[in-house]
């Protein structure tokens, strides 16, 4: 038996052999035979046009979430800077193929620069660089051939448009890179199979190897006995039962209430079908990335109505553009910056660009008028008490009623008292606020222990932010990864936040949780989390507390 640790991405156990993916065989060296430069960008073309066509062509076959991943890569392989580079290195005597793996790699480094929104996603651009060089060679795309019984799937990485085509026999995945917001993670909760990524070790098992994955701990059991698989599924069995025969605003075993809210982007037609009691973040962003310019008055009040309509009387949290450095748009331009994820992004665009969000929130306020309902905003990425003031007062001017900012940057938090004083709610976002207050950047996977949510020092972050907010009588609210781990919700209800928002699938999972332990036990929990002095340890604490095995 052999045990492996990596990041749990989508809940679930299962137990069945694995299937080990080998990675693609390197592509033969293009020799250029001719002096034409035109013949050459024209092979390159017509390759980039073929594949984004095969991507296409899967979007319209997979569900919502996945099309919208594969939809996305359609669109960085049609991305017009990147076929001026190929361009500019073929006229320079490159070959079509060194053109285009020098110009991926040169936006793979230029993304990598531009902060936490693509660290994840930087993986896809090797994969798609390799599929444009195979069809500009004439090379066929060696087949992943899907399996014929049940198996869970190992790899170095996994592409979106790999993970889509091995078929219903895949009931788990395990990746040795990505992270908890990468593809796979996304593709796997929208397929509704456990998996786990960043499981150093992961491609040394070897194929048929039966392996007990938990999507919900981040444990991968190779050769497991089979008590341990037996005690396992029923475990995992029972507990799909009761969360299934959950319903209803979520709240403690004694009655505290702690809401339970959805995040979301331009999927907001499923939150119909969500059992939450609102949405605590809605990225507007994905109206404004991938387009040279930004979307009309017209356009945002459509979105925006068309959700408040949906939420039916539901409260929604507009967060206002997070972009900037680290979401670069093409009609924004803030200037060389040496180190992005600490530049010009989230609110600080409104000191370049203060009609981007002047619009966006005059947009909200109308879509409220129009559905009848009730909006909440948000700025990102606030650092100070007079950033906070400007905000609500701008909010405040277009008629717009509840006005919040959110937490993710620790002088923000260490101000709470005094930001509260000025804005009527916080919303915590641990993903950010990790990465500041431990100065590690979060696409680094060997810092990602730094970044795990159960640190110790992040959560009494959370704590001092809870706090401050009992005191001003206001709410506050985490909507980042931490709030989608059922055992680190009981944490964060313990210490005072008053709701939690996260993807709606795991948003059962979470509301099954509270409903087992009052308010006291979370307490308990959360003095054991915030006392601890590592991650795991704190980890270890709430789990013996609760005596949760493993």
């Amino acid at each position: 038996m052999r045990e492996l640790q990596g990041v749990a991405v989508s809940p679930g156990s299962v137990a069945a052999p694995v299937l080990v993916l080998r990675k693609r065989p390197a592509l033969p060296p293009d020799v250029r035979t001719d002096a034409d430069a035109a013949s050459a960008v024209g092979d390159v073309e017509r390759a980039i046009a073929s594949v984004a066509a095969h991507l296409e062509a899967q979007a319209q076959e997979v569900s919502h979430d996945i099309a919208a991943v594969l939809q996305a890569q359609a669109l960085i392989v049609g991305d017009p800077t990147l076929l001026d580079a190929i361009k500019r290195r073929i006229g320079d005597g490159s070959t079509r193929t060194d053109a285009v793996e020098d110009s991926f790699s040169e936006f793979r480094e230029q993304l990598a620069a531009a902060g936490p929104y693509f660290a994840d996603r930087i993986e896809d651009l090797d994969d798609l660089s390799y599929r444009i060089r195979a069809s500009v060679l004439g090379v066929a795309m060696p087949s992943r051939v899907a399996p014929r019984s049940p198996r869970i799937i190992v790899a170095d990485e996994l592409a979106p448009a790999d993970l889509v085509v091995l078929g219903p026999s895949v009931v788990g995945l395990v990746t040795q890179r990505g992270g908890a917001t990468g593809h796979t993670a996304i593709v796997a909760k929208s397929l509704g199979i456990p998996a786990v990524v960043g499981c150093a070790g992961a491609c040394e098992l070897a194929d048929d190897t039966v392996v007990l994955l938990d999507g919900g701990t981040g444990v991968v059991v190779a050769a497991p006995t089979r008590e341990q698989v037996d005690e396992h599924l029923a475990a995992d069995a029972a507990s799909k039962a009761r969360i299934g025969a959950l319903a209803g605003p979520g709240r403690t075993a004694d009655g505290t209430p702690v809401a339970l809210l959805a995040n979301l982007g331009g999927d907001h037609d499923v939150l119909a079908a969500t059992d939450c009691e609102g949405v605590g973040l809605f990225r507007t962003e994905f109206l404004f990335l991938d387009r040279d310019d930004a979307p009309s008055f017209d356009e945002q009040v459509e979105v925006y109505s068309a959700l408040l309509r949906s939420a039916a009387g539901r409260r929604v949290v507009f967060r206002t553009l997070d972009a900037g450095s680290d979401k670069p748009l093409g009609f924004v331009d803030v200037g060389h910056e040496p180190n992005p994820a600490l530049g010009v992004r989230g609110y600080r665009i409104a000191a370049h660009y203060q009609e981007l969000v002047d619009e966006q929130l005059r947009a909200v306020a109308t879509a409220e008028q129009l559905a009848g309902a009730t909006a909440a905003v948000m700025a990102p990425m606030v650092a100070t008490v007079a950033e906070v003031r400007s905000f609500v007062a701008q909010a405040r001017a277009h008629g717009l009623r509840e006005v919040g900012v959110m937490a993710e940057v620790p002088a923000l938090v260490l101000s709470a008292d005094r930001v509260l004083a000025e804005c009527d709610f916080l919303s915590i976002g641990t993903n950010d606020l990790a990465q500041y207050t431990f100065a590690a950047d979060r696409q680094l996977d060997e810092l990602a222990v730094l970044l795990d949510p159960w640190q110790p020092a992040l959560l009494r972050l959370v704590s001092m932010a809870a706090e401050a907010a009992k005191r001003s009588g206001k709410s506050v609210s985490v909507c980042g990864e931490a709030a989608s781990d059922p055992l680190l919700a009981l944490v964060l209800a313990g210490v005072g936040v008053s709701s939690l928002s996260m993807a709606p699938v795991s948003i059962p999972a979470v509301r099954a949780a509270l409903f087992e332990l009052t308010m006291t036990g979370c307490q308990q929990a959360a003095q054991i989390a915030l006392g601890a002095e590592e991650p795991a340890a704190a980890r270890a604490g709430v789990r013996a507390l609760l005596k949760i095995d493993g």
